[in-house]
């Protein structure tokens, strides 16, 4: 670039390749935005693919401008990825997360996240193992295969925000993006194991060793989220930031939850579940506390800062697909790419549906309303939207390929095959998932699950109380309360446990961390019912 552009630096102080570099990218950022626009109506594609085609094309336009020695404009960090771009998206979709649909269904997403992802974990990592050496691959060690199980286990729940909509889909939604945050954290948990795995002693201590690192991790992070969203929503409660300056309860809430990921990467904790879980409490807490205006501005800034990184990530990958050092040092024929890249996304496939349709039968057993099982159809749209791969995958590809004793060709084969399977599954697979839900679902008038009609209602519960077992009575032949309340748990686990945890709520938590109904209500403001799904 700077042959091309050759602009003399000496007298300041910043690099010319760098201002170069970014000045094109954000020119690229706001292209996307602007297709984007102009594409939105357009069933087949979204902004996610948008980006990822446009990096592409740029990575060919810098190839050809070079003559095919570099294709980079940005170098793919790692850092970059998992420090400044991710955390943004996962704390604004907690934020904004429908939270009574996303807590009805989180049996569901912890089975999906964690139990089909060590299944698919172990499905990829053996069939990898079996094949890999078919194709002429064999300098990768047992290390490298459970790494390549772990990687390929990770969803895209990036893509996810961009081809599933929470309003239209709501149950699909948070079924996929719940299991989505779960599987990261699971992923990046299971990779992280088999670095430090001592392979020449694997038995089944080091197996409940495993898996008791997995909860110890799940259960803190989640704590440490769930602290801090606690610990914001008092303080702006108590000091009241907003009657001298809302600029300070705004920053004050985005400074606490980019802590809260600082200091569980720090702790060596999962940053993806704790700062997900501290924006549903930021969402139910301290988001009541702020003044109105800053209640405004936080909404609408979290969600801009989450869309310009989702498109940051994505033309960033595309263009970083086509780094020309990579594909010459893989020095693979077009064939054994093809075949390698065909034999990972074939056991992506198989290892989503390992676990999608088995787990989603086996609640279905337990659920003893029809209204309330997952559907065959359902079932489908969770394996086929879950199919898509993203940037967590491929900076966990360059963290294992890039730095192992496995070969320069195989380790580049590894790499660039990763990549095609990300961009085949992401611009495939997420361009169809839109018109196959229409197809599929909205063609039949009802829904899979709907939060007003399948499950008793606030309201409705507490009636049932009341008729099952009021404190009132004292005629021998009615039920105790703790009798009906017993019955109830049973019958409907989900809406008594929603049913005790607001009454809970509004007489112990709200008083003391604020919330809605503590401050002052202005019509017509975010914070009106509408908008609360709690």
């Amino acid at each position: 670039m700077t042959r091309l552009l050759p602009v003399q630096d000496s007298s300041s102080f910043l690099s010319t390749t760098t201002i170069i570099a970014l000045t094109v990218f954000f020119t690229l950022l706001c292209a996307c935005i602007v297709i984007g626009h102009l594409l939105e109506e357009n069933r087949w594609a979204n902004e996610s693919i948008t980006s990822l085609l446009l990096g592409l094309i740029s990575g060919v336009v810098v190839l050809l401008v070079t003559k095919f020695h570099s294709s980079k404009i940005l170098v793919f960090s790692e850092n970059l990825f998992f420090l400044y771009l991710l955390p943004p998206i996962i704390f604004n979709a907690g934020f904004q997360v429908k939270k009574k649909q996303f807590f009805q269904n989180f049996t569901t997403i912890l089975l999906f996240g964690v139990f089909g992802s060590m299944i698919s974990f172990c499905l990829i990592s053996l069939g990898a193992f079996l094949l890999f050496k078919r194709i002429g691959i064999t300098s990768l060690s047992m290390q490298d295969y459970l790494a390549v199980g772990a990687i390929l286990s990770a969803t895209d729940s990036v893509c996810t925000l961009q081809v599933l909509s929470q309003d239209d889909t709501p149950f699909l939604y948070s079924i996929v993006f719940g299991e989505g945050v779960v599987n990261d954290a699971t992923s990046i948990v299971l990779f992280n194991a088999v670095q430090s795995l001592d392979l020449g002693s694997i038995n089944a201590i080091t197996a409940l060793k495993l898996l008791g690192t997995f909860l110890y991790l799940f259960f803190t992070s989640t704590a440490l989220g769930i602290t801090v969203g606690f610990l914001s929503a008092y303080i702006i409660k108590t000091l009241y930031f907003g009657r001298h300056s809302t600029d300070r309860e705004v920053a004050l809430m985005m400074l606490m939850a980019y802590c809260s990921y600082m200091v569980a990467e720090l702790l060596n904790l999962s940053g993806i579940l704790t700062i997900f879980f501290c924006g549903i409490v930021m969402s139910h807490y301290t988001w009541h506390n702020v003044t109105e205006s800053s209640r405004v501005t936080t909404k609408h800034s979290f969600a801009t800062i989450s869309f310009i990184a989702e498109t940051f990530i994505f033309l960033y990958v595309g263009m970083d697909a086509l780094d020309i050092d990579k594909w010459k040092s893989s020095n693979a024929s077009l064939g054994t790419s093809i075949a390698v890249s065909s034999t990972l996304f074939a056991l992506v496939l198989i290892g989503r549906a390992a676990f999608v349709f088995p787990i989603s039968n086996c609640t279905n057993c337990i659920k003893r309303r029809e209204s309330t099982q997952i559907q065959f159809r359902s079932q489908f749209i969770i394996w086929w939207a879950g199919l898509m791969r993203g940037a967590v995958t491929i900076a966990l590809t360059y963290n294992q390929f890039s730095k192992s004793d496995t070969t320069t060709e195989d380790g580049a084969l590894m790499i660039t095959s990763t990549i095609i399977v990300v961009l085949f599954s992401t611009v495939v697979f997420g361009s169809i998932t839109k018109p196959l839900i229409e197809a599929v679902k909205l063609k039949h008038a009802k829904p899979a699950i709907s939060d007003e009609t399948d499950s008793p209602s606030f309201e409705d519960l507490r009636l049932l109380f009341l008729e099952n077992g009021d404190p009132n009575d004292q005629g021998n032949n009615q039920r105790g309360p703790w009798q009906s309340s017993f019955r109830l748990l049973i019958s409907n686990p989900t809406s008594t446990v929603h049913y005790f945890w607001r009454k809970f709520d509004d007489k112990f938590m709200r008083p003391v961390f604020g919330g809605r109904g503590f401050v002052p209500f202005v019509p017509g403001s975010p914070s009106g019912a509408a908008d609360e799904i709690s």
